[in-house]
């Protein structure tokens, strides 16, 4: 497959821990046990926060390096990422996400009034429908990324919804309400997966950090930094990368990225051949 013809939806359930993923994301447990999907156990970068993971999730370049070291640090990206290296390579991109993501590739700060919907090509993130309350339902997350998928046809679409560390945060990751969370995202997941990969498209779920009983993460406790990573088939990676412990490197997710879209890595992603 060339670049030109590749079509990878990457899902990023914000919040959700590796341990909950395995008992309460029953559909994508479904798919593992049928040997259509592989999860994976990754160790999170630190400090395990959001918008510091999110540079992490999509340039591939731990925090010492590119500077977004607190969810307080407002400003675009200084790296190269993957929507970066996907539109330079002739691919059309598009993202239905929390708005730190645009704050990240497309603009900073975020205005409300003019940032919510976005279509610009010239732009990292060429189309995109991004929210700014983490209670925004994830089923109008879905909905607002099908839109995009359908009418935009992008190459690489990436979704980000929040309702699972919003639950999370207020009720801690051992609760009944982050546990429904994850399973509404599940049966959503349900519903779309099987569209998607009968359209032809490669699909990879997975976190950026976990939720400790309390409600908290940006520590380096195991449920605060342990997340999954669901592919179809097996990862690409040496078996060197694949037996480290605790987990795999959150480092080799945005190469990973690259690999499905055939591009190019930035020279700043980590090699895992």
């Amino acid at each position: 497959m060339s670049s030109t013809e590749a079509k990878l939806i990457v899902v990023v359930l914000d919040g959700l821990r590796y341990d909950a993923a395995r008992k309460y994301l029953g559909y994508m447990e479904h798919l593992v046990e049928q040997g259509e999907v592989s999860c994976y156990r990754v160790e999170s970068q630190l400090p395990s926060l959001s918008r510091p993971l999110y540079e992490v999730l999509l340039t591939g370049t731990p925090v010492a390096r590119n500077g977004i070291t607190a969810n307080h640090i407002v400003r675009l990206s200084w790296e190269e990422s993957v929507f970066h290296l996907a539109t330079k390579a002739g691919l059309r991109t598009a993202a239905a996400a929390y708005h730190w993501v645009s704050e990240l590739y497309n603009r900073a700060p975020f205005n409300l009034i003019e940032d919510r919907h976005q279509h610009d090509e010239s732009r990292p993130i060429q189309h995109g429908m991004f929210y700014f309350e983490d209670h925004y339902p994830d089923s109008h997350l879905f909905l607002d990324a099908e839109h995009l998928r359908t009418t935009y046809n992008p190459n690489f679409l990436y979704i980000h919804s929040m309702n699972i560390d919003d639950m999370g945060h207020k009720h801690g990751g051992e609760s009944k309400e982050y546990a429904g969370a994850v399973r509404m995202a599940d049966g959503l997941l349900a519903s779309l997966v099987p569209l998607w990969r009968s359209q032809g498209y490669q699909v990879i779920v997975t976190s950026d950090h976990g939720m400790n009983g309390e409600g908290q993460h940006g520590g380096t406790e195991p449920e605060e930094r342990q997340v999954p990573l669901y592919v179809f088939g097996e990862l690409p990676f040496s078996s060197s990368a694949l037996e480290r412990e605790p987990g795999i490197s959150q480092l080799y997710f945005a190469p990973l990225i690259c690999h499905y879209l055939g591009i190019e890595t930035s020279k700043a992603m980590v090699n895992w051949t």
